[in-house]
């Protein structure tokens, strides 16, 4: 879409620059000469390597031996020729020894020392023996096989570098300086297809760029009132929730030109390289102005300085920091140039990068709400074909937690499971085994467990089953299954009814109550314990630690945190208490886990009963729903196939036209959520 003109207050892009000309003839020409030499090159080292002196002659170790030949007749008369380190000669045909020569003789030769050359002249001259000078050949044959192959590879590699440093050097400074260029990406609206259609569930954060858009394409709107532009705006939240996104749509939506840089491209092996492609950068952004420049994950290179890791040597990334700074506070306010950054680790950033006239905003693109979740479901379901049955509200009800990558994963996942099941459209059973796929990994139904330890995984689930469902408190259940998936032989999913961003108290004991029941049932069970209750044991130990040392809900310690400053810039945790607090903090951890284990025993000791059939029904079905669970705890029969009865039924299907079977309810591909972690 062509930018308008009629604006006085734009500035007409600079013209794209025309692609670099290739070579001339005449260097071309220059190239595959020199190419053809370096080759000719090769040739004629080769040849001079393998013809040389020495080269098929075979040596005699001493001189004396040498003289037994020659008094012995065995050396071709007029053979003899002495140079300045060696004698060569020939021994004669059919010699002992020399069988193998043929019938001209083999070229022998016998190493002497060149100042003993006048000595040797006297011994042949004794014997009497013609010989002949062949001085100073050897010696320059030797340094030029020596030295020729060093000459040619310094030949070859600077041939190499010079072509390098011309292909790569793009002007001024060639290779070399091209080190210290930004290696920035620049888009615009013409190359990015995604806007502010595309984002969804985080409303608050594209309210806030898009005003950002607004000041662009219309500075004089607030410059009426005497505002000016925001310096920087930085994107902080959890991984996945839409920053990149967010950028890539104001790249779709401004009209400006969109430099897209990460923060591990400013720092190189060389020093000085990242302050020099800061400063490149953002030279290039004011002759381009308006436009926005886009760090992602600046905590590469914005991490506060002076921190627990510096080493109090030179540091690039320091170096490269105190140059980001400089710039952005070196912006004109005609400059119209915006910086926005991101990442997700907005606590380790220097201060001095986060304070107004640098950053003037952060914007926080946290996780997405329950309407969130349902707009951004919408906006990838978009891309697939949905089923009748489909429901995203409901979808997007059994995903707290998950952001926004996580729920586009989910979308693609039933596509490609649907896919694969030869349907025509994606059915609600694809998005719900995508999203247990996403969360928790894939079904392994092949695995075979031993009865004993199925009885045992049985039993554990059913222990958290029937505590979760009488607790009011707790979250409601949603299904249970022994079906191993992931690293779990079998979980307790639950579903909660609203999104939290508190704990309760009440909630926390019962959901630590729940978690202490599996142990207790399949210890009750077996008469013996075993590592499956792991992931519970940390559960809950993770939930008592944040009760005791930051939430206050203790009433020993009271209303004090203890949990220090983690900004990971230390080896060492912080810890301000004393060792006697220390004392009471761990034996008020102890005091949560213990009365919530002790209470968890006397439910499921109360409802065994329960906890039998609950465990019969999952041995049995393998998979049991919420209605299902209900069912059982009142003391009802089932009436639903097993699992052999499925099995049998999709072995007795026709091949030619196979079909995914239908689930119930009941079976393992409606899962739930597990157990909310702590904030």
């Amino acid at each position: 879409m062509p930018r308008p003109t009629d604006r006085p207050d734009r500035q007409t892009p600079p013209e794209p620059r025309p692609s670099r000309p290739g070579p001339p003839p005449a260097a071309r020409n220059r190239r595959q000469a020199f190419t053809w030499l370096t080759l000719l090159g090769l040739l004629i080292l080769f040849w001079v390597v393998m013809t040389g002196p020495g080269r098929g002659m075979r040596q005699i170790e001493t001189f004396q031996q040498f003289s037994t030949y020659l008094k012995e007749d065995k050396v071709r008369p007029g053979s003899v020729i002495l140079e300045d380190t060696r004698i060569v000669a020939e021994i004669k045909a059919k010699t002992p020894g020399f069988e193998g020569s043929g019938d001209r003789g083999t070229p022998v030769y016998v190493s002497i020392t060149p100042g003993e050359f006048k000595y040797y002249q006297d011994k042949l001259d004794e014997m009497g023996v013609p010989w002949a000078v062949n001085a100073g050949s050897s010696i320059w044959v030797q340094l030029l096989v020596g030295i020729a192959p060093v000459v040619l590879l310094l030949l070859v590699v600077w041939f190499f570098i010079a072509r390098s440093v011309r292909s790569a050097g793009g002007g001024p400074g060639g290779m070399i300086g091209s080190f210290g260029k930004s290696r920035h990406r620049v888009g615009s609206k013409d190359t990015v297809n995604v806007t502010f259609n595309d984002v969804a569930g985080i409303d608050e954060a594209k309210e806030e760029v898009t005003e950002l858009v607004e000041f662009l394409k219309n500075p004089k709107r607030f410059q009426r009132l005497g505002g000016r532009i925001p310096r920087g705006v930085l994107l902080s939240g959890p991984p996945g929730c839409g920053k990149t996104l967010l950028a890539k749509a104001i790249a779709g939506e401004a009209d400006v030109p969109f430099f897209s840089i990460s923060g591990s491209d400013f720092v190189e092996m060389f020093v000085g390289v990242g302050a020099s492609r800061v400063r490149d950068l953002f030279k290039q952004a004011k002759e381009n102005s308006p436009c926005i420049i886009f760090l992602d994950e600046i905590d590469a290179v914005g991490r506060r300085r002076g921190g627990g890791f510096s080493t109090g040597g030179h540091d690039e990334r320091e170096q490269t920091l105190n140059a980001i700074l400089v710039e952005m506070d070196g912006f004109e306010a005609a400059d119209q140039v915006i910086v926005i950054a991101a990442t997700n680790r907005s606590d380790v950033l220097d201060p001095a990068l986060t304070r107004p006239g640098r950053f003037d905003r952060q914007v926080s693109v946290s996780l997405p709400d329950l309407n969130g979740r349902r707009q951004i479901l919408e906006v990838h379901a978009k891309k697939v074909k949905l089923g009748p049955d489909v429901d995203l509200e409901r979808l997007a009800r059994g995903t707290p937690m998950f952001s926004g990558a996580d729920l586009a994963a989910i979308i693609n996942e039933a596509a490609i499971l649907a896919t694969m099941a030869e349907k025509d459209f994606v059915e609600m059973t694809d998005l719900e085994e995508a999203r247990d796929k996403i969360r928790f990994g894939r079904a392994r139904k092949s695995r075979k467990l031993e009865e004993v330890e199925r009885a045992a995984t049985a039993y554990h689930e059913a222990g958290h089953t029937v505590v979760q469902a009488l607790l009011p408190e707790a979250d409601p259940l949603h299904k249970v299954t022994i079906i191993p998936r992931g690293q779990a032989l079998g979980a307790t999913f639950s579903l909660p009814e609203k999104d939290r961003y508190g704990y309760a108290r009440r909630y926390l004991e019962a959901t630590m109550r729940v978690l202490c029941g599996g142990r207790i049932a399949e210890e009750r069970k077996t008469g013996d314990v075993s590592s499956g209750a792991g992931m519970d044991i940390r559960m809950a130990t993770t939930y008592a630690r944040h009760m005791v040392l930051e939430w206050g809900m203790s009433d020993r310690l009271g209303f004090v945190n203890y949990a220090g400053v983690d900004n990971r810039e230390m080896f060492l945790p912080e810890k301000d208490y004393s060792p006697d607090t220390a004392k009471i903090i761990d034996e008020e951890i102890r005091r949560l886990i213990d009365a919530a284990y002790e209470d968890a025993r006397r439910i499921v000791d109360q409802n065994w009963e329960k906890v039998v059939a609950i465990a019969e029904a999952l041995l049995r079905f393998e998979t049991l729903s919420r209605e299902d669970i209900d069912r059982v705890m009142r003391g009802e029969q089932l009436v639903k196939p097993t699992v052999a009865d499925l099995l049998a039924a999709e072995a007795s299907k026709p091949a030619a036209k196979p079909l995914p079977p239908k689930t119930s309810p009941g079976t393992d591909e409606d899962l739930g959520r597990m157990l909310p972690s702590p904030a």
